[in-house]
């Protein structure tokens, strides 16, 4: 390993050290410095960027709320981390699958349906849409702000926070808790 490998190792222990003891500015350094390494893994793992997003967020949740679980001296932390989001990854891979087998088997076992007109499907579509932009016009300004920033404008969270002057985990909590109300209203729609 080269003399910056080695610097960023050492940086890396520094931070995990503060962020075992809850600091949240060592946790958004962390995140700052390997989600994109960790993205790249699950999305050549997963091959489909939404869910591999989600497998990130949940890796990085995953660490916040079991920090104790990473051990120092069974080695560093980086391929730690990507150990456990291939391990996310798989978890995903395997449930996709699961509930890809159940549909064909749920598929055998139905009689064919009629398909809807063209007109309905088209009538559905709109429906969805507005349901959507009824759902974002809900959100507070920040929310619909930074939503539309990281999925309009392929920002990332850092960069959103750059932009609206703001600390990165406030707008984390902006998109995550954003998204929830819609994922939620979009449910209780359906």
């Amino acid at each position: 390993m080269g003399k910056y490998g080695d610097d960023e190792s050492s940086s890396d222990s520094a931070l995990v050290e503060k962020f075992l003891r809850k600091d949240v500015s060592a946790f958004e350094e962390l995140y700052d410095r390997h989600s994109r390494i960790v993205y790249g893994l699950v999305v050549r793992i997963l091959q489909q960027g939404s869910t591999a997003e989600e497998v990130v967020q949940d890796v990085f949740l995953h660490l916040w709320r079991n920090a104790g679980q990473y051990q120092a001296s069974r080695g560093p932390f980086v391929p730690w981390l990507l150990t456990l989001a291939r391990n996310r990854a798989l978890d995903q891979l395997r449930l996709k699958s699961e509930r890809q087998r159940r549909r064909e088997d749920q598929a055998e076992e139905l009689p064919a349906i009629a398909q809807a007109p063209e007109y309905e499907k088209e009538l559905d579509e709109k429906r969805r849409a507005e349901r959507v932009r009824s759902l974002m016009s809900s959100l507070s300004a920040p929310q619909k702000k930074a939503i539309e920033m990281a999925y309009f404008e392929g920002l990332s969270h850092s960069e959103i926070a750059a932009s609206l002057h703001e600390p990165l985990g406030t707008v984390k909590s902006w998109i995550r808790n954003g998204l929830l109300r819609l994922k939620e209203g979009l449910q209780t729609a359906s």
